[in-house]
């Protein structure tokens, strides 16, 4: 059997504009900590997403580490596909105006490069989440499509998302996207989807 080459990183913040207005895709760094530490410590993040609200300077340190620059490498006896991890930022608008939020990072995004059941079915190509204080602008959609480029760049040819019935927001990302909802599925026993309490998962899915 021939083994398949390792995978290999692009320097995607060269390549591609990850820029939409005021909306930037940075990789993960230390000048960000910051910023994205002030924003899960918001006091609407800690009143809607308690969970992200305990983040830390440590857990946040480990991350860089773990994942220089954002890239996620392959794991497979974890199931981990290779794959991007990017920071949103808020630039300061025209004329040095503020970001139109009372934060400078408004949540992250995820990219995920392989074609695996496990990221068809239940995990998605693209995973994202936006803070509390930065909701109400778009930005889920708007970095899902800064992030279709470097996605092709990988050979790509199609991208699922998935998502819980109940979560109505991300039900319109992915309808502001045009992609297609083709099916609601049951999260197997086992799963740890499952053992999060996940219970069912809207696949949505979008041709590039």
């Amino acid at each position: 059997m021939i083994k398949a080459p390792p995978f290999r990183f692009l320097d995607a913040a060269q390549i591609f504009p990850l820029v939409d207005g005021e909306l930037e895709l940075v990789e993960p760094a230390p000048q960000h900590i910051a910023d994205m530490l002030a924003a899960c410590q918001h006091p609407l993040t800690k009143h809607e997403m308690p969970q992200q609200a305990n983040t830390t300077q440590e857990s946040l340190d480990a991350l860089l580490k773990r994942n220089p620059r954002g890239h996620v490498p392959e794991d497979a006896a974890h199931h981990v596909a290779p794959g991007y991890t990017f920071w949103m930022r808020l630039k300061d608008g025209a004329g040095g105006a503020s970001p139109p939020a009372p934060v400078r990072m408004a949540g992250s995004i995820g990219l995920r490069i392989a074609n695996t059941t496990d990221i068809e079915f239940y995990l998605g190509h693209i995973g994202y989440h936006v803070l509390p204080p930065a909701r109400g602008h778009h930005y889920a959609a708007r970095a899902c499509r800064l992030l279709m480029p470097l996605a092709r760049a990988h050979g790509q040819a199609t991208l699922w998302i998935t998502c819980n019935p109940d979560n109505l927001a991300s039900r319109r990302t992915c309808e502001a996207l045009g992609a297609e909802l083709i099916e609601t599925i049951a999260v197997p026993r086992g799963h740890p989807l499952y053992e999060q309490g996940d219970r069912y998962k809207c696949r949505y899915r979008i041709t590039l």
